[in-house]
C-alpha cells in the first residue's frame, strides 16, 4: 500500500482537516491545526507531505522520525501540529487496513469509557453558575471555566474577588461533588497566580490549569507549595523533550498534551506513558474538532493515568459549527452520565461527512485570537 495523495480543508469554526489517500482506496483523516495559525500549519503539512507521497503509510514510527528528525530545526507549535495531523491520518489508515480501532494497535484498551468535562464561560467569564448547573443537569460530573479576564503582573484585589465570587457561585449551584477545573489560560503572572492559588483552595477545585505561561514553568514549584489543589499544564508543550523537565521537577500533577499539537498519537502516547512513571495524571487538551477528539479517546483508552478528557461540544469558540456537525454518525460521541464510550470502529472510530467538509471548506475561516490590552495600553495575555 502506498500514499498517493492528500487534501486539506480549512473549515469553520477554526479547524483544519487533512485527508490522506492510498492506492488501496483506504483514506485516513487527521486534524493538524494551531488555533489562529491554521494557514501556517497548512503550509507545513504541504511541505511534509512531499516526502510521504509514494511511501507505505503503515511505517508510522519511521515516518514520524523522518518528519521530526530530518529537519535541522525541529519542534514548536507549527511543525509539531503538522506532524500531529499527519500522524493521526496514518493511524486512521492503519486501523482501517487491519479492521481494528487504533487502541487495539497500541496495546489494547484498559477502559471502556472516558470521563469528559464541559466548558462553561467564555473569554470573559460571567453567569458561569447557571451554565454549570445546566451541564450538571445534562449528566456532566465536571466543568471547566476560564478563571479571569486580563491581569497585570501585580493587579488589584477587586479582580481577585471577582474570580472568587464566580467560583463560589458555581460551587453553590452544583454542590460539593462536581469537579471544577479553573483555567488561568496563561493570563496570570506569577505574583497574582500565587494569590489566586491560595485563595481558590477553599472551593476544592478539580485542578488549576496553566497557572503561568509554559515559558515560566519554573514558577510552578512555588505556586504548588501554596496549595493542595492539583496543578495542570501542558497544552502549549509539544514533545516529550518539552515535558521531561516538567515531569522530573515534581511540581505538576496533571499533564495536558494536545494530540493535534504535540506530535499526534505516536508522540502523546509516549508523553502520557512518561508521566505515569512519575505518578502524574493526564487530561489531554482538546477544544478542537471531532478528529482530534477521536484521536484523544484512542490514546485515553490505552493510558491508565488518563482520568478525564476535554471536549468542545458547546464551547464558546464553536460559533456556527460544532463538534458533531462533520460526522456521519454523531452518536459516536454520545455522552452519558459524564462519560463517553471509546469509539470502537476501525481506525479513529469515526466516519467523517466528507460532503459536509467540502461544503464548509468553501466558506473556510480566518479565526484569530482576540487582542487584549490593559488600561495603560500594554498588550495583555489572552
Amino acid at each position: 500500500m502506498k500514499i498517493t495523495g492528500y487534501e486539506l480543508f480549512l473549515v469553520p469554526p477554526r479547524w483544519l482537516f487533512l485527508k490522506v489517500e492510498t492506492d488501496e482506496g483506504i483514506a485516513g483523516w487527521g486534524e493538524p491545526v494551531i488555533e489562529g495559525k491554521a494557514a501556517t500549519v497548512k503550509t507545513a503539512v504541504e511541505e511534509m507531505m512531499t516526502y510521504l507521497i509514494g511511501k507505505d503509510p503503515l511505517r508510522i514510527e519511521d515516518h514520524w522520525n523522518v518528519m521530526y528528525r530530518a529537519g535541522f530545526y525541529r519542534g514548536g507549535p507549527i511543525l509539531m501540529s503538522a506532524i500531529a495531523g499527519i500522524d493521526q491520518a496514518l493511524w486512521d489508515i492503519k486501523g482501517k487496513f487491519y479492521h481494528a480501532p487504533v487502541y487495539q494497535l497500541i496495546g489494547g484498551a484498559c477502559r471502556d469509557s472516558m470521563k469528559v468535562y464541559s466548558w462553561i464561560g467564555g473569554d470573559r467569564p460571567s453567569e458561569t453558575a447557571q451554565m454549570a448547573l445546566e451541564c450538571v443537569k445534562k449528566g456532566f460530573q465536571a466543568v471547566k471555566m476560564n478563571a479571569t479576564e486580563e491581569l497585570q503582573y501585580i493587579d488589584s484585589y477587586d479582580k481577585v474577588e471577582k474570580v472568587l465570587e464566580n467560583v463560589a457561585a458555581i460551587r453553590t449551584a452544583v454542590g460539593n461533588h462536581i469537579g471544577i477545573g479553573i483555567d488561568f489560560h496563561g493570563r496570570v503572572h506569577k505574583p497574582m497566580a500565587k494569590v489566586l492559588a491560595k485563595e481558590l483552595e477553599v472551593f476544592k477545585p478539580m485542578f488549576l490549569e496553566e497557572p503561568v505561561l509554559p515559558e515560566n514553568n519554573e514558577a510552578l514549584k512555588e505556586i504548588a507549595s501554596l496549595t493542595s489543589t492539583p496543578i495542570a499544564t501542558g497544552e502549549r508543550m509539544f514533545s516529550r523533550w518539552d515535558f521531561k523537565h516538567l515531569l522530573s521537577g515534581g511540581y505538576v500533577d496533571i499533564i495536558q498534551p494536545d494530540l493535534s499539537h504535540a506530535g499526534g498519537i505516536t508522540e502523546c502516547k509516549k508523553i502520557i506513558s512518561m508521566a505515569e512513571a512519575y505518578d502524574i495524571a493526564a487530561a489531554p487538551h482538546c477544544p478542537l474538532g471531532p478528529i482530534a477528539l477521536a484521536a484523544c479517546l484512542q490514546v485515553d483508552a490505552t493510558a491508565h493515568n488518563a482520568f478525564i478528557q476535554e471536549q468542545s461540544l458547546g464551547i464558546h469558540y464553536n460559533q456556527g459549527n460544532d463538534l458533531l456537525d462533520y460526522l456521519i454518525d454523531p452518536a459516536v460521541f454520545h455522552y452519558e452520565n459524564g462519560y463517553v464510550k471509546i469509539p470502537d470502529g476501525p481506525g479513529l472510530g469515526i466516519e467523517i461527512n466528507e460532503e459536509k467538509v467540502r461544503e464548509m471548506a468553501k466558506i473556510g475561516h480566518q479565526w484569530q485570537n482576540p487582542l487584549w490590552r490593559h488600561k495603560d495600553g500594554s498588550v495583555a495575555e489572552w
